[in-house]
């Protein structure tokens, strides 16, 4: 049969158009380099990213209990908050002082629309709560910023360095972080900052009979900032009057009068002890837990947490971190400040992603070695060629529609590699077929190709495409669990489109650049 003769499918006519265009071998070049420079642009993740939309509104009023707290501003502000668009569930609960919402939105809500809704009904909400409450807070929710990507532990190497002076150089070390490109919020955990703590001894206090609130009155004054006072004289001279209010060291606290009484004055000394330390009042600690001599030895530590910018490569973001803190390391040493990696997602997610990289590259192999022992060396090796093509288009269009690289997408690639495969297979068997055909000697490679090709065209355009179908029900997945697995449900389908046009275009394209009639 001659190739003119007959009527062509599209898997046909894309057989005929580039089995032996001069830019076929060129397009090939193209799409391997547009998926290998695909995956390293491409952010990697160790789990896809789950769009999360919510928030908490806190709302002081001071002096009031809960029981109260409860009917003026948790139970009118949820009915009116209820009204949103896209709220799920409100959760409110009051303590004496103050009252928490927390607001959550539907699982997959814009996030900037939702917070813009949440914050926009607060504020006009406001007539419904009672005089003498504070400003509310509107504390949203962002899943990127919100989670550690990477966390570092610095602790002192020994007794001479205090956990204040520890904060003062991890400090220092946060702000260098924060200036690396694509870190969001750093955070300290478990530090200890310097500060003047007064112990008031309450007895004294009764004695002289003062209280809490006078004490609190002498300290602001001599914290207040005075400007300073300018003026001129008769002799046109400038004049600057000033006062000096700042605490400058123990002392200065120590003779603050506080009260006159008995016509003596009472200094702050004679009701406290005023000591320079860290702030005592922080409860919050952290501790690093080592093995020495065969026991558990606890050490005091100051922990860095870091967040990454939504789309951010966090593999990409924690080699910059980790690079800063390798530069740090020598002056770090000099200073008895040792420090530990506690969290490293960027070392997860790539793992996770090689992982599965090897795997896909294993599966591929074991594919080649069967069609080697069943089609024949030259057949093996034109469907493996394929499969980079199809991965590399399929990495494109989901770097394309913001898909990052993860576990769940590689897996999808992972999960439908052996329908990847089927279609060039499909196409290279009924070639290999059409070469042992009693007619075969009457054609060239290019028409036996072809023809073959557009045989199989329609029957393997629509099991592919019932295929597509079932993979996109994914998409009718709700919740938690349908965000989750929707890479799936992206990756697997474009995958499986992209092995057809690979199929229908490079796998006759190579058969006739490859193969040879048997006579």
């Amino acid at each position: 049969m001659n190739t003119k003769n007959y009527k062509k499918n599209i898997a046909g006519q894309l057989a005929q158009t580039f089995i032996e265009h001069p830019l076929t071998l060129m397009l090939s070049i193209f799409i391997l380099v547009m998926g290998y420079v695909t995956l390293q642009i491409s952010p990697r993740e160790a789990n896809p990213q789950i769009v999360v939309a919510g928030g908490a509104v806190i709302v002081a009023y001071p002096g009031v209990k809960a029981s109260e707290i409860q009917k003026v501003i948790v139970e009118p502000l949820a009915r009116r908050l209820r009204e949103v668009q896209g709220v799920e569930d409100i959760y409110g609960y009051a303590q004496d002082n103050v009252a928490i919402l927390n607001v959550k939105f539907f699982l997959g809500q814009e996030r900037d629309e939702a917070n813009f809704r949440l914050y926009n009904s607060v504020l006009r909400n406001v007539d419904v709560l009672p005089k003498g409450i504070m400003q509310p807070i509107v504390k949203t929710m962002d899943i990127d910023t919100d989670i550690a990507i990477a966390s570092i532990a610095f602790y002192p190497k020994n007794s001479s360095l205090s956990m204040t002076e520890l904060h003062n150089k991890v400090s220092k070390i946060q702000t260098k972080i924060n200036r690396i490109e694509n870190v969001a919020i750093t955070d300290l955990i478990g530090e200890r900052k310097e500060q003047y703590n007064i112990e008031v001894n309450l007895q004294k206090l009764t004695g002289y009979h003062l209280s809490l609130g006078q004490l609190l009155k002498s300290i602001e004054g001599l914290t207040a900032k005075i400007p300073d006072i300018k003026g001129r004289t008769a002799e046109e001279k400038i004049v600057i009057f000033g006062v000096d209010k700042a605490i400058q060291n123990i002392n200065d606290i120590n003779k603050l009068i506080v009260a006159i009484y008995g016509g003596s004055a009472i200094y702050m000394e004679d009701i406290a002890t005023v000591t320079k330390s860290d702030d005592i009042q922080n409860m919050k600690s952290a501790t690093l837990v080592f093995a020495e001599n065969g026991l558990a030895n606890e050490i005091p530590q100051t922990t860095i947490s870091i967040t990454k910018k939504q789309g951010a490569n966090v593999v990409e973001v924690n080699k910059d971190i980790f690079a800063l803190m390798d530069s740090l390391k020598e002056e770090l040493e000099s200073e008895n400040i040792g420090f530990v990696i506690t969290r490293d997602d960027g070392y997860t997610a790539n793992h996770s992603v090689n992982e599965l990289v090897t795997h896909i590259v294993i599966s591929v192999i074991i594919i080649g070695i069967l069609l080697i022992v069943t089609l024949g060396y030259k057949e093996a090796f034109i469907v493996t060629l394929t499969v980079p093509m199809i991965i590399s288009l399929t990495l494109f269009a989901g770097y394309m529609l913001g898909q990052s690289i993860n576990k769940i997408s590689l897996f999808a690639l992972l999960l439908s590699l052996g329908l990847l495969v089927d279609s060039a297979i499909i196409v290279i068997e009924n070639i290999h077929r059409h070469f042992h055909d009693h007619d075969a000697g009457n054609k060239t490679v290019k028409e036996i190709a072809v023809a073959a090709t557009n045989e199989v065209g329609n029957p393997t355009n629509l099991a592919t495409i019932a295929i597509i179908m079932t993979f996109l029900t994914m998409f009718l997945v709700g919740g938690t669990v349908g965000q989750y697995i929707r890479p799936i449900a992206v990756f697997a389908p474009i995958a499986m489109f992209a092995s057809l046009i690979v199929a229908y275009i490079f796998t006759p394209y190579l058969v006739n650049k490859l193969m040879t009639k048997e006579e």
